[in-house]
């Protein structure tokens, strides 16, 4: 356990190298972003005196990033248009003829069909390939998006809080698919 620190070849996974692949956003607006987890449900078994617990269901959580809005590309205009393509027409916009209505296919589909959070290594040594992980969000819709607030107190920057809604995550770590026994 002595030498453990001093092997120069030894690099923890950081927080600060990640990239988030998110409806052709450019990556210098993402700011910060969970990684993805999941629950699994559990259901119990009483006989006699006795309580069993077994594995049920897998759900997979509600994924939360943050981006910037800088002025060019306007964030908040390409996330208003996401919600239009999905299917979402403002009221006054409301035809008769052509009524339509938010989709899960129309929402995926102006996401891109998946989402992708990449971890990178320091691009040397034993992390000279990158990524080390990617995880792919598939079949992935908005369920919140928050475009910030104002202040006159405060100099800092806009940012847009997003939480993702999705079917199931896949990991690939190191170029090494999910196993398959």
């Amino acid at each position: 356990m002595a030498g453990f620190w001093s092997q120069a070849s030894l690099e923890p996974k950081r927080q600060f190298r990640w990239l988030l692949y998110f409806a052709n956003m450019p990556q210098f607006i993402a700011k910060s972003t969970a990684k993805p987890q999941f629950q699994v449900g559990d259901s119990k078994h009483d006989f006699l005196n006795y309580e069993f617990h077994f594995p049920g269901k897998v759900t997979w959580q509600p994924l939360q990033f943050k981006i910037t809005d800088p002025v060019q590309p306007d964030s908040t205009l390409s996330l208003y248009s996401v919600l239009g393509a999905a299917g979402y027409t403002i009221p006054s916009d409301y035809t008769q003829e052509n009524p339509r209505t938010i989709s899960k296919k129309g929402f995926v589909d102006s996401l891109g069909g998946q989402i992708k959070i990449q971890q990178i290594g320091a691009g040397s040594g034993d992390q000279a390939v990158a990524p080390l992980e990617t995880w792919t969000l598939n079949n992935p819709f908005i369920t919140t998006c928050n475009f910030g607030s104002l202040d006159y107190a405060q100099d800092g920057t806009v940012d847009i809080d997003i939480t993702i809604r999705y079917d199931w995550a896949s990991l690939e770590s190191s170029g090494q698919p999910w196993p398959t026994n």
